[in-house]
């Protein structure tokens, strides 16, 4: 598999990858940048559009894990100042009121095909990530994983697993900042420029 950048190339790509429900409930990937009654109002159509929108702001969308033609998995890494859904949640807002956020990007979404799953895809998304943000300039790159170790007594289906696990990331070398023993973290890896 090979990682390519969502771009009108590969945009029927993900429009398959996700097909007609926009990969969970019709978010397609919009759900950190627009508040819950825009997101229900808009649709699953209206919400596809919003991200096709920002792609053609030339705002970075993510990455999609290629097989030829074909989307197998998708991770959405963009700066964190594009994300304003995050300054709000317990778990992924500034560590500090007065932190400058502009150098930190921030990977909110997975999702990988089914037929995919259990074969690294993720491991090559969160890697491809964190080589895209340091490409761009990034100072620090964020994600906001669920402790699956932590919930082995809970099942935790698929739809809850679009963050990530903080097992995938810590083998990243990203470091645990909040949340440390909690169903979810805040992790954070500092890019070298």
């Amino acid at each position: 598999m090979e990682l390519r950048e969502l771009d009108q190339d590969t945009w029927p790509a993900l429009e398959r990858l996700f097909g007609p429900n926009g990969a969970v409930a019709g978010c397609w990937c919009t759900w950190f940048f627009q508040g819950n009654k825009e997101l229900a109002a808009n649709g699953s159509d209206g919400n596809r559009e919003i991200l096709r929108a920002r792609l053609n702001s030339g705002t970075s969308v993510g990455l999609l894990a290629m097989d030829g033609d074909d989307a197998r998995g998708w991770v959405a890494v963009a700066p964190r100042t594009g994300y304003p859904r995050l300054a709000r949640s317990p778990v992924a807002k500034p560590l500090d009121p007065a932190e400058d956020i502009t150098g930190i990007w921030s990977v909110t979404c997975f999702f990988v095909h089914r037929t995919a799953r259990r074969a690294g895809v993720a491991r090559l998304l969160l890697d491809g990530a964190v080589d895209h943000a340091r490409r761009h300039g990034a100072e620090a790159i964020e994600g906001y994983p669920v402790d699956t170790e932590l919930s082995r007594s809970a099942r935790i289906g698929s739809g809850e697993l679009y963050h990530g696990t903080v097992r995938l990331f810590t083998a990243a070398g990203f470091e645990i900042v909040r949340g440390a023993g909690e169903r979810r973290a805040l992790v954070r890896l500092t890019l070298c420029r």
